[in-house]
């Protein structure tokens, strides 16, 4: 009997794969658990107490690989504007859910790449391939029809809920800050960035989230609220960042951004294995353009190394 081959084992292409894949599940997992606790806790709250957790994670790490001493501390505001951007993507994230289901939300994440490439090309001109295009307008279409619960009707009167109104704005924070990375970036590694940008972010969040933070019940919080934010700050967080710097330094740029559209594919399973059920059949329209973006950015990416 033939045993699966150890991770070890596998291309440096195909661990990166397996690495984006648990990344994606992971991040996935934040939707489902976030929408549970939204209405327990502050979204500002969350997401202050998010960042610390992740910041001494994260910080951990860097000091264990000696990076601490490659930390630029020269203008400082890059990590200030960085950092506000990734909290308000949190921010409004948690607001979202407290209305918007878990689908819905990560459909919604999907346009990041989009927006993305529109702020990729405002702060560094970077131009989409026709196939690129092609694969983020399937996606795009993917994400609206689900967006809107595969009505037709309210897709036509472009009535969206409240929640994935909201969690547009912060995705936009989040589009901008991926564009954003590569330009404030003076030569630090990605880690030891990261590190600061959660430090900044944490600075940010203690003064906009001080009155929440004040007049949050800490001790009178369900354990499910502390189990998730335990959840969002080591593998949502800090786990999910080692393994898409892992994927990146074995997969093309295009290949990572592709794993974008698994996201809502994951999050339905994370809610049948948490018993809210299988999403309406016409719904799986929407999902399947999302993956079919995915297998598109795939293909692209492979013909354009092969070319290379």
């Amino acid at each position: 009997m033939s045993r699966a081959p150890s991770p070890a084992a596998l291309s440096p292409e195909a661990q990166g794969h397996l690495a984006m894949l648990a990344f994606s599940a992971l991040v996935a997992g934040s939707f489902s658990f976030g929408a549970r606790i939204a209405n327990d806790i502050d979204p500002l709250a969350l997401t202050f107490l998010r960042f610390v957790l992740a910041s001494v994670v994260i910080g951990a790490l860097v000091a264990a690989t000696g990076g601490l001493r490659r930390v630029h501390l020269a203008a400082p505001w890059r990590y200030a504007i960085l950092g506000a951007l990734f909290g308000s993507y949190f921010v409004f994230m948690f607001e979202g859910l407290k209305t918007a289901p878990p689908v819905s939300t990560a459909a919604v994440f999907t346009l990041i790449p989009v927006m993305a490439a529109g702020f990729g090309w405002l702060f560094l001109r970077q131009i989409l391939t026709a196939r690129m295009a092609l694969a983020l307008a399937i996606g795009a279409a993917g994400a609206l029809w689900v967006i809107f619960r595969a009505d037709l009707t309210a897709l036509l009167a472009f009535e969206i809920g409240h929640g994935e109104a909201v969690y547009f704005v912060g995705c936009i924070a989040h589009a901008a800050y991926a564009a954003l990375v590569a330009k404030l970036n003076r030569g630090e590694p990605a880690l030891v960035f990261t590190f600061g940008m959660l430090i900044a972010g944490s600075l940010v969040l203690a003064v906009a989230s001080a009155p929440a933070t004040a007049a949050t019940a800490w001790l009178d919080l369900p354990l499910r609220v502390w189990a998730t934010i335990l959840y969002l700050s080591v593998f949502a967080s800090a786990a999910s960042f080692v393994l898409l710097q892992f994927a990146s330094l074995r997969l093309p740029a295009a290949k990572v951004m592709a794993y974008t559209y698994v996201t809502p594919s994951w999050v339905i399973l994370w809610e049948i294995a948490l018993g809210a059920g299988v999403p309406p059949a016409r719904m799986s329209v929407g999902v399947a353009l999302t993956i079919a973006a995915l297998l598109l950015l795939l293909k692209s990416s492979a013909q354009n190394a092969a070319r290379r």
